[in-house]
């Protein structure tokens, strides 16, 4: 019984947002692709914004050129522009990267712009990164592909990380590559065999095109950062909003461990299913699709001068009034299904003072979308937590442990703060739902009586809670509270419906388990 209980506590926290889950990290490689063509006369305005989630926050950013320090506050975007010799040129192999690193976890977002043309990019932390991957179809698009000699051919750019790196990409003619730290490798998809790239350490593996026609014969960089292969089959729910008006020029680029696949839209079926990779192509963006396993409760997006900035969010129907944008209800009702599903999505426009996305209760997906006079450009929104919360976007989230020993309120109390926690306190009916929520997801059976941090005055007789806050939302069964002498501490416990808990009063000195708990850490930027 109390191994059962210790094991089902250490599940009570729900939705934990581990670093393996976010998109943030410590350590990062970036690299800007050649852009229309590195001869081109108009000079590049490469950029990266890095955004700190907590104070003292120290980043270094070392290129082949010069290195550069910068200390951030929490919230704090900082922006950093480079010019042309930090572009990769046509050559098989570079040393021209940026390496980027800090004390705390950070977001990065790549910017490459030259005249009209402009991607962007979500860069993954190198802890997140794989040693497989599953390369993408070439999309049809007409004057670009691989029978338009002076046009290129689509490409694969593979960044290595700190160490030597043997890479392996599987096509009909293989191709090996040894790789030193933080080297570059170029590979051009000449035909259509390339299935995957495979390497004996993680690497980051960029799929696209320097130079795609995208409007009235004019060419854009196109690419997308890909994800790691994945060896289960994932959902991904199309948010048809990102192509309203364009669903018959717009495809999806499936691939597995096996086939590769170009698939039409079909605003009928904005739902796919694949062990790999999902990218919505339309013309000048390669979006890279969220499966439902990376769903999360909270996302930061960044506001980008001098282009028109959406975020598109995709949410269950059910759920769209828990939907925030900075510490404002999302106020839209252009809400659209998606045919035969239970999901809709809905685009909206961004503003500076409000850059994040949260959920109160569920998990959704999110993406930015760009536009800059015709061009057209995207990447999912940057993950800072999968853990939902009624109060915000949570950087650590709230932690809940019960006791494995029942015990009085005074010894509760103290048995809680050696783990450096406090008897949980409920003064709020959305906490209360929150932590019963918790407590029954993870505990089924829950202990019978639990303590929580609530408490009768000897002398007036009044209720009070441990962390000061003021007695207003009560949960009381009925017939509770009793007289003075009926009990001056309270315990919670499983509602006769089998949903929720309620409370009754009892004396101080019985026994019962604590319920121990620290609050989370809000972002608030």
């Amino acid at each position: 019984m109390i191994s059962a209980l210790l094991l089902s506590a250490a599940l009570v926290t729900g939705f934990i947002a581990t670093s393996s889950e976010d998109s943030t990290g410590w350590n990062f490689t970036v690299v800007f692709p050649e852009n229309i063509a590195f001869y081109y006369p108009n000079r590049p305005y490469n950029r990266v914004y890095i955004t700190s989630l907590t104070n003292e926050t120290k980043i270094y950013i070392k290129t082949h050129v010069v290195d550069t320090s910068k200390t951030l506050s929490a919230g704090q975007t900082e922006d950093f522009l480079y010019n042309e010799r930090l572009e990769l040129r046509r050559s098989n192999y570079s040393n021209v990267t940026l390496r980027i690193t800090s004390n705390q976890r950070v977001t990065i977002h790549a910017i490459s712009l030259k005249s009209t043309s402009i991607q962007t990019v979500l860069v993954i932390p190198n802890h997140k990164l794989g040693t497989e991957y599953f390369i993408p179809p070439v999309p049809p698009i007409q004057g670009t592909t691989v029978n338009v000699t002076e046009r290129q051919h689509f490409r694969l750019i593979i960044v290595n990380t700190n160490q030597m790196n043997e890479v392996t990409v599987k096509a009909k003619h293989p191709q090996k590559l040894s790789l030193h730290p933080d080297q570059v490798a170029q590979v051009f998809i000449t035909d259509d065999t390339y299935q995957s790239v495979k390497a004996d350490h993680p690497i980051t593996v960029i799929f696209g095109h320097t130079c795609a026609i995208y409007f009235n014969c004019t060419c854009s960089l196109l690419y997308t950062m890909l994800s790691p292969a994945s060896q289960t089959p994932l959902k991904f729910y199309i948010p048809t909003v990102v192509v309203k008006g364009a669903e018959t020029k717009t495809s999806l680029l499936l691939s597995n461990k096996t086939t590769t696949e170009v698939k039409m839209f079909d605003l009928g079926l904005p739902v796919v299913e694949t062990a790999g990779t999902a990218i919505l192509f339309h013309a000048g963006l390669l979006l890279k699709l969220i499966p439902v396993t990376d769903f999360a409760a909270c996302y930061f997006i960044n506001f980008l001068p001098n282009v028109d900035n959406f975020a598109v969010i995709l949410v269950h129907k059910n759920h769209i009034d828990g939907v925030h944008m900075g510490s404002s209800p999302l106020k839209t009702t252009d809400w659209e299904r998606l045919t035969g599903t239970d999901y809709v999505s809905t685009k909206v426009k961004l503003t500076p003072d409000k850059r994040l996305i949260w959920h109160s209760l569920t998990i959704m997906a999110v993406y930015f979308q760009g536009r800059r006079n015709q061009s057209r450009f995207g990447n999912p929104a940057a993950v800072l937590s999968k853990s939902p919360d009624y109060r915000g976007c949570i950087s650590s989230p709230e932690n809940l442990t019960i006791g494995s020993d029942a015990m009085s309120w005074p010894e509760s109390v103290q048995y809680c703060r050696k783990q450096k926690m406090e008897l949980i306190s409920l003064s709020n009916s959305d906490h209360q739902r929150q932590i019963y929520d918790k407590i029954q997801q993870a505990m089924n059976p829950s202990p019978q009586e639990m303590w929580i941090g609530m408490r009768r005055s000897s002398l007036n007789t009044e209720w009070s809670w441990l962390n000061k806050n003021l007695v207003n939302d009560t949960n009381w069964a009925e017939n509770e509270p009793g007289a003075v002498e009926e009990g001056h501490c309270v315990v919670m416990s499983a509602n006769s419906t089998g949903k929720g808990f309620v409370w009754s009063d009892k004396e101080c000195c019985e026994k019962a388990y604590p319920v121990c708990y620290i609050p989370p850490i809000l972002i608030s930027f």
